[in-house]
């Protein structure tokens, strides 16, 4: 007997292939083979929300490759991933191959496998099972849900704002959270207080700090010295005390550590820990999923990364208690392997933490063999795991009261006892600031004398909330029961895509376009783009996947109110009732009110009295930096135009300011730029004018653009090539190579390594 077996990924074809031997051909399907087409009617509303799919166009070699290898084969294995994605491509690519009538006589058998290992794969082939139909409903409905508010709400969002605009049942959601912790930025009002620390000496030589607790024998709170007075006349009091220690307490705290990673706690950690993106993370840790060549063996280094268990595999266990006996020491080993609960009511308990496949491959082995982004997360998931199987760490916490009369001073310190997991792993906080508790007292006894060196009083505002990271998010997403591990990622990166969202010191900030879209959904579709809505749908599609429900009925729940409500905003909701606001602005030109309006590159202020007015200026939007970009009212630049020497103003575009002509309407930049004095031997007319793309980086175009488009990325220099005589070469900067000299001459592949200068 032969058989087929198909794989998501084509990096797995040749490790799997290996494993199995000759008696398998192994092919990838790339991901999904079939999608709804790209046009509305593909979930038939009418027809019990029958599903019309399609061949994706650049996957029709694959599954032809696929039929014709099953010619040949007996069993068609269906291998992908062990979530509801891979379930749901396995079964298009069956269905697809019944469809052509490939199956005749064929058994279809279902496997899958959470590592890439030799063990693994072979056990997995040893016991097949049957495609999960239910898991294929469960995504077959949260497709069909997403196409359903994307492709209704989509158009609504282009008559009613602006085209190219997009909505999503769940990137609208993250949307909303996005957008109200801005609003709340915005509203909050910082509140003053003040405190009070003393600099401490005991001993004659030992220093530590302490805080003002209470005055007149009570405790003060937080605001309790709320100005400058107050503080002052605290401070004072703390100078002309004599203190002494009336009370020590101390007791020993035990630190837990954190469960191996799940998808989403991979990425919280990788963002805070790393820097890494959601995308980055799941790009990377797919590719130490799918394994790279240890010893000449293709391997598998982690688990499957799409997951939301903690759940760790036996023979893991005692293979981590194993190593941490013998490399850390018996003191770092629980007396029986912890086990960890998940929090999640709908976590898949057959599938397993992510965790290195083989603990002995340490970061150490691995770090000439990985790339360095690999390297630091594979550090990363390997710490995380082997730190959840070691001991508490013991902390000795320590709080002194220091008093004079009804003044008294209080102290805070920790100090770590025993290791333990910290030894090897802390888990990253989105809360940089180190707490009181991380100081370290010296020994202090009840009846000790204090000096007070220093009395400094400390004035402090209230904040709000942050702006949320990728890793607060993710956090909050998951909280909410919003999203599931495959889906975090492409949550994030459409909001950025879709220019919804600006990213300032790694935090989201709403755009412009970001904010009245949220605004727009959270006014008229407020059902749909609430939290508690958004998570009830997870769990309705979960029992889908459980076969508790059926999905069809589902569908039909949500369709006729949501249709309902999306008719009655269509008909009854202008579009200036959306993206116009008045102001109690007047028009300096015409008297007319002024009113926000969001232009092409954001709001700004304009005539009410347009287009007899045409007046405008931009807004600044309280809470943001910078300044909006729709262009002012005009504002001359003293350089005359290039082309006709008219008068220039001032503009705002996609690529930042520039210059217009009011006559000619000639653009040009700001600042000339930088001229080469390279002959552009396109044309032999122009020179190589020093640019910056849309995206910040610099090429070099011909000066006579656009009768000439020639443009290279690299700085031309006055050097002839040595090999085809070419009047000039290019200089080019790599990691790899350092800097060269090359020709771009087609054809010519003539280079130098020049050393750089010290």
């Amino acid at each position: 007997m032969s058989s087929v077996v198909i794989v998501e990924s084509p990096a797995k074809v040749k490790t799997i292939e290996k494993y199995l031997g000759k008696q398998y051909k192994v092919l990838a399907s790339y991901g999904h083979v079939r999608a709804f087409p790209k046009k509305d009617g593909s979930v038939d509303v009418d027809h019990n929300f029958e599903l019309k799919y399609e061949v994706i166009p650049d996957k029709k070699k694959r599954l032809d490759a696929i039929e014709k290898a099953l010619a040949k084969a007996d069993t068609l294995i269906l291998a992908s991933d062990l979530d509801r994605e891979g379930e749901a491509i396995a079964w298009h690519v069956a269905d697809e191959m019944r469809l052509r009538g490939a199956l005749k006589n064929k058994q279809i058998q279902r496997i899958t496998f959470n590592q890439i290992t030799k063990d693994a794969i072979q056990n997995a082939v040893a016991h097949p099972g049957e495609l999960n139909l239910q898991l294929v409903d469960a995504q077959q409905a949260r497709s069909a849900l997403d196409y359903l508010v994307g492709f209704t709400l989509s158009p609504l969002l282009w008559k009613k704002i602006r085209r190219g605009l997009s909505a999503g049942r769940v990137q609208s959601v993250a949307l909303r959270l996005i957008c109200e912790r801005e609003l709340q930025i915005r509203a909050f009002k910082p509140r003053e207080y003040w405190s009070i620390e003393a600099r401490c000496l005991t001993g004659g030589v030992h220093e530590f700090d302490a805080k003002l607790h209470a005055l007149e024998n009570k405790a003060l709170s937080k605001f309790a010295l709320p100005d400058a007075k107050s503080a002052a006349a605290a401070n004072a009091r703390v100078q002309q005390g004599s203190f002494m220690v009336t009370d020590v307490e101390k007791k020993q705290a035990k630190q837990q550590p954190s469960p191996p990673f799940i998808t989403s706690t991979l990425q919280m950690d990788a963002s805070r820990k790393l820097g890494f993106t959601a995308r980055k993370t799941m790009q990377v840790a797919q590719k130490l999923y799918e394994g790279v060549e240890v010893n000449g063996e293709p391997v598998g280094l982690i688990t499957y990364m799409r997951t939301d268990s903690v759940s760790l595999a036996d023979e893991a266990l005692d293979e981590m208690r194993h190593y941490i006996d013998t490399v850390f020491g018996h003191d770092y080993l629980p007396a029986k392997a912890r086990r960890f609960k998940n929090n999640s009511k709908n976590a898949q308990e057959a599938h397993e933490a992510i965790r290195p496949t083989y603990i002995g491959r340490t970061p150490e082995m691995m770090k000439t063999i990985l790339d360095a982004d690999g390297w630091k997360l594979y550090t990363l998931i390997w710490k995380r795991a082997l730190a959840s199987q070691m001991t508490p760490a013991l902390l000795d916490q320590v709080r002194a009261d220091l008093s004079s009369d009804d003044i008294v001073l209080r102290a805070n310190g920790s100090t770590l006892a025993f290791p333990g997991f910290r030894k090897l792993y802390i888990e990253g906080t989105d809360d940089q600031s180190s707490p009181d508790g991380d100081r370290l007292l010296p020994k202090l006894s009840v009846g000790d004398a204090v000096k007070i060196e220093n009395v400094e009083s400390k004035q402090h505002f209230t904040e709000p909330k942050p702006r949320f990271s990728e890793a607060t998010l993710v956090k909050e997403l998951e909280s909410h029961g919003i999203g599931r591990p495959s889906t975090y990622a492409s949550i994030l990166n459409v909001l950025r895509e879709r220019k919804y969202v600006e990213m300032d010191k790694k935090r989201f900030v709403p755009t412009d376009v970001g904010e009245i879209v949220s605004q727009f959904l959270s006014q008229y579709f407020d059902s749909i783009v609430n939290t508690g809505f958004t998570a009830g749908i997870e769990d309705q599609l979960d029992e889908v996947a459980r076969g508790e429900r059926a999905w069809r009925p589902l569908l039909h729940e949500f369709w006729a109110p949501f249709k309902a409500r999306v008719d009655d905003t269509q008909e009854n909701v202008k579009r200036s009732d959306i993206t116009h606001e008045e102001t109690s602005e007047v028009c300096h030109e015409c008297g007319k009110p002024m009113a926000i309006k969001l232009g092409r590159y954001g709001k700004f202020l304009a005539c009410t009295g347009y287009p007899e007015c045409k007046s405008a200026r931009p807004i600044a939007v309280p809470g943001k930096e910078g300044e909006a970009s729709e262009p002012a009212v005009e504002e001359l630049s003293d350089q005359p135009c290039d082309a006709c020497q008219g008068e220039l103003v001032f503009k705002t575009g996609p690529y930042g300011k520039y210059l217009k002509c009011k006559a000619c309407g000639n653009n040009q930049p700001l600042e000339k730029p930088k001229d080469t004095g390279i002959l552009c031997t396109a044309c032999n007319k122009g020179t190589f004018l020093e640019k910056k793309s849309r995206r910040g980086k610099v090429f070099y175009s011909c000066s006579t653009y656009p009768k000439c488009k020639n443009a290279i990325w690299n700085e031309p220099i006055a050097k002839p090539c040595p090999s085809c005589a070419a009047p000039f070469v290019t200089v080019k900067v790599t990691k790899r190579f350092g800097t060269q000299h090359v020709c771009v001459t087609e054809g010519c592949d003539w280079k130098e390594t020049v050393e750089d200068a010290d």
